[in-house]
């Protein structure tokens, strides 16, 4: 990557109340966060239950999905992030060298 190794990730997570997807999927996203991206991420949840009008912004069709903002181009996953890799190759993190 270039100048965006420095930069902070912003990340949006759609949900729908507090259901087990939903959950899974937030504990799933800060675990890769914290491992991945330590110090340089911030994530925002939106419940579209309280917000509806929210979906529309990013074209939300399902959740949970996560929208990755920043850095561009954005970047969508769908479902509860259970799958690492799949999530890592979606928004394009390179994986931490253990």
């Amino acid at each position: 990557m270039t100048s965006g190794d420095d930069q902070t990730w912003e990340l949006r997570l759609y949900i729908a109340g507090k259901t087990t997807k939903s959950v899974t999927a937030l504990n799933n996203l800060k675990r890769y966060c914290e491992e991945h991206l330590k110090g340089k991420y911030v994530i925002e949840i939106i419940d579209l239950l309280q917000q509806p009008q929210l979906a529309e912004g990013d074209q939300i069709l399902a959740i949970p999905t996560l929208v990755r903002k920043v850095p561009e181009p954005i970047r969508k996953i769908i479902g509860d992030l259970s799958n690492e890799e799949k999530v890592l190759v979606g928004l394009n993190i390179r994986p931490v060298n253990r």
